[in-house]
């Protein structure tokens, strides 16, 4: 009856190992580093430069080279 406990203790340690191989084989592949932006991954999901000007324009920003919007406070402030 003695090998029954070598039997469990065996399986035990196989599941442990079993599972931080895979915990880090998943971490691994997660936090590689990558050349990909989300401009290149999402191309067709930008407007076009006029659409986002128009929508700059009317929430209250204005378009900047940079590509994003500026929203300052317009004569709100004394």
């Amino acid at each position: 009856m003695w090998w029954l406990y070598v039997i469990v203790a065996a399986v035990l340690l196989f599941g442990v190992y079993a599972f931080l191989t895979l915990a880090g084989f998943e971490t691994r592949v997660l936090s590689r580093r990558t050349t990909r932006t989300a401009e290149s991954m999402y191309p067709s999901y930008a407007d076009s430069p006029r659409r986002q000007r128009r929508y700059a324009g009317e929430h209250g920003g204005e378009r900047t080279d940079e590509g994003a919007t500026s929203r300052e406070l317009k004569d709100t402030q004394p």
